[in-house]
């Protein structure tokens, strides 16, 4: 092919020319230390605290509540972690109840404090459409629970979770204790450029967007924490992010950042409408085209951009039970024949032996090494989607 096509953008996507414009416009006039006292230092300063009450505008929360990072990974480790060393003095045995099938950054730190007897933990199952039930979740909830954890929407197959409704159960159960926890984390960092992610309509204590899933700069992230959540800093030193994430800030990524969610926000309901079409196109077509192809996840309950499409059967089984299509082999395959998508998410694919654990929770193990995540974006187009089923056609049939 002469030209390459992207379908990975739920990996990461390209840097937006109007954030790359107001990064540059930054790194120029705002590029010093912003706690240094002298003029250069206030300049950066305001820059910083320019981008932070702009994303609270268009999170609905206040900009003391929000801290900048270095991504998704570091704000949910601050949270994880955060939340269990200033609660462990309050509740000896912290409980965490965290859904089955959320990002490895959240998983991992919870089986790494498990491992060593720190906490107690409650893992979540979703259905066969990969939804969270709100009863699954209140029937978890115990005394001595202090976070509960569900991603907004799915990093693999793009099912949206109704964190609302979660948040509410949460509420409730704070009322009858009459406690201030358990709090509760949403990781937005996959919806934040389809859906309305503000802290007023999730409803959540602690909010998670990445700038590298929304057109802005890499190594830059916003933590939301509402005001009275429980929490203390992991990386200690100039105290800076009022004291929760110390470092010198990167002025102009959070400038960038809060470009890039602005122009998320504006251009939300047009894209999504448009992806949605192509989506749900591609997806009728695969089915109806390739043999034994079915839908992992939610088509109702699903992100605009994301296909998530299993590619075997219980039938494609060899007799001891591997999958005769191997989603790594058309991962390489289909790069070959010049499109990018992949197996599993991103974060996921150094380790997937086992194939992914996402769709193994769905109660699909035939698919669990035989399903293709294509995630489309503002570069997708119909043509495009064509010419990969030509080509999945060719390799699979």
């Amino acid at each position: 092919m002469k030209k390459r096509i992207f379908l990975d953008y739920a990996s990461i996507t390209p840097l937006e020319k109007q954030v790359k414009a107001e990064i540059e416009r930054v790194e120029k006039v705002a590029w010093a230390n912003p706690s240094s006292l002298h003029s250069y230092g206030d300049k950066a300063k305001t820059a910083l605290e320019e981008a932070r009450v702009k994303i609270a505008k268009l999170l609905h929360c206040r900009s003391s509540e929000i801290y900048f990072t270095s991504g998704g990974t570091e704000s949910l480790n601050t949270v994880i972690f955060g939340v269990f060393h200033k609660m462990k003095k309050q509740v000896p045995l912290p409980h965490i109840i965290v859904s089955s099938i959320e990002h490895p950054a959240v998983l991992e730190p919870i089986k790494f404090m498990l491992k060593r007897g720190k906490i107690e933990a409650s893992f979540i199952s979703p259905n066969e459409k990969g939804i969270i039930s709100p009863d699954s979740v209140a029937r978890e909830l115990k005394q001595n629970t202090i976070l509960v954890i569900v991603q907004h929407a799915n990093n693999e197959i793009g099912v949206i979770q109704p964190v609302s409704k979660i948040a509410n159960l949460i509420q409730n159960s704070k009322l009858k204790t009459k406690n201030s926890y358990p709090h509760f984390l949403v990781d937005a960092s996959q919806s934040a450029l389809y859906e309305n992610v503000s802290l007023e309509r999730l409803r959540a204590d602690m909010l998670v967007i990445d700038g590298i899933k929304i057109y802005g700069p890499r190594g830059a992230g916003v933590l939301v924490v509402r005001h009275g959540t429980e929490i203390e800093p992991i990386i200690f030193g100039g105290g800076q992010e009022n004291g929760l994430r110390s470092g010198t800030e990167n002025v102009p990524a959070a400038a960038g950042l809060a470009k890039a969610l602005e122009l998320a926000r504006r251009r939300c309901e047009k894209e999504s409408k448009r992806l949605k079409q192509l989506r749900d196109y591609a997806i009728g077509k695969i089915l109806k085209e390739i043999p034994n192809a079915s839908l992992n996840g939610s088509l109702e309950n699903r992100l605009p951009n994301n296909i998530n499409i299993c590619l075997a059967s219980p039938k494609s089984l060899t007799k001891a039970g591997f999958p005769i299509i191997d989603s790594e082999f058309l991962v390489i395959k289909l790069d070959t024949l010049g499109f990018a998508v992949s197996a599993a998410s991103a974060c996921s694919s150094l380790n997937l032996e086992n194939g992914s654990y996402v769709i193994e929770s769905l109660g699909r193990s035939e698919c669990k090494n035989s399903s293709l995540r294509i995630t489309l974006g503002r570069e997708t187009k119909k043509q495009d989607l064509d010419k990969l089923i030509i080509a999945l056609k060719k390799t699979i049939c």
